[in-house]
């Protein structure tokens, strides 16, 4: 059983298990690939395997889901999820949740997790405020959506080109942690960013003066600068397309300082390309986080 943060997929806790079967490791796969997408799935659904089920709710912003066997009543599934919730709930505020930054910071809710199991196991039914009735009774006026594999698959994203769509849908993207010459690339774009600002901006004070004859130098500047803070934005933050994005944004500085070259030498020229280069460079390289591999849970 696992919690997981519906905004950006963060595994928030999880059980331990000492059951190694094939189709046990199968369902934790499927796991992580439905926790990739939450935010497309409905609140309350089932995928059913062979022998083991997932069954999954999601309520204020997190996502509760368990493996079960088959032969497990589904209200009796969707019981222990409840009972869950209200023990999660009570231990973690909502402010404490939306705090956490990385993989299963509440590990230690582990105990109640392996005590709410052993209760189920001896007794088969819930042990807080959730009563079997009341369940069956939701699930009979909600029914979960049963969901198919494929669907996990296509909402994943996994090889089929899927994933910026859903990405683009409002999920948050966690990218690799950002490297020391993307820190450097950053601050030397801030730098030109605030050349190209300053020069258009005292260039328009002169334009004015000569009746607008220098204006399309003040938007060569200021084009320049805008493209600057747009390559500090794709760098920090995912983007689909951001590869068409970036070039597309080398190409216009390149071509504004070329515009410029009579109000820059060659060396200034040289230093606004090869920040702008460097930075295309590292947006090309940076890439999405792999929850995947945050823990082998």
């Amino acid at each position: 059983m696992k919690s997981q943060n519906i905004r950006d997929g963060l595994p928030l806790s999880a059980s331990t298990d000492f059951e190694h079967s094939r189709e046990l490791q199968e369902r934790k796969q499927q796991l992580r690939a439905i926790s990739k997408a939450l935010a497309l799935f409905p609140v309350r659904g089932t995928i059913k395997g062979q022998e083991l089920n997932i069954y999954f709710v999601s309520s204020e912003g997190v996502s509760y889901m368990t493996v079960c066997h088959c032969s497990l009543p589904v209200a009796q599934a969707f019981c222990f999820l409840e009972d869950l919730r209200w023990e999660f709930t009570a231990c973690f505020n909502s402010t404490v949740i939306a705090l956490a930054n990385r993989p299963y910071p509440f590990l230690e809710f582990d105990k109640t997790i392996q005590k709410l199991k052993q209760q189920y196991n001896q007794s088969g039914g819930p042990t807080l405020e959730v009563t079997l009735a009341e369940v069956q009774e939701d699930l009979r006026i909600n029914p979960p959506q049963t969901i198919q594999l494929e669907e996990v698959d296509l909402a994943n994203g996994i090889g089929n080109g899927h994933m910026e769509q859903g990405l683009d849908s409002g999920q948050n993207v966690r990218l690799e942690p950002v490297s020391a010459p993307g820190i450097l690339s950053l601050v030397l774009n801030i730098m030109c960013a605030s050349l190209n600002l300053i020069r258009g901006i005292h260039i328009i004070e002169y334009t004015f003066q000569d009746g607008y004859e220098g204006i399309s130098n003040v938007v060569a500047f200021l084009l320049a600068f805008v493209c600057c803070v747009l390559q500090c934005h794709l760098y920090l933050f995912h983007s689909s397309l951001k590869k068409h994005k970036s070039f597309a944004l080398l190409s216009v500085i390149i071509l504004c300082n070329l515009y410029l070259l009579g109000l820059r030498n060659v060396w200034q020229l040289i230093f606004h390309i090869s920040v702008a280069s460097l930075s295309t460079f590292l947006i090309f390289t940076r890439k999405i986080k792999d929850r995947a591999n945050d823990c082998g849970v």
